[in-house]
């Protein structure tokens, strides 16, 4: 996902939604992943945006605080 996202062009004003509904496991590595996507979409001037993240990941995503950084749709 970190190349993948990495080699996006993305233009003021979009918005990068990443669909998380696949994602079997996610640790500190996807976790960081997802900061690089962050920072890649702002670096654009572009937002971002995470879809169907899995319960589990989620749990995760809200004890660290990163519900602040990443909008969540259903």
């Amino acid at each position: 996902m970190r190349k993948t996202v990495a080699a996006l062009l993305l233009r003021p004003g979009q918005r990068l939604v990443l669909n998380l509904a696949a994602l079997a496991f996610c640790d500190s590595s996807g976790l960081t992943a997802l900061l690089a996507a962050r920072n890649h979409a702002h670096a654009a001037q572009a937002e971002i945006a995470l879809s169907a993240v899995p319960d589990r990941t989620l749990r995760m995503i809200r004890l660290i605080g990163l519900e602040q950084l990443f909008p969540l749709q259903p």
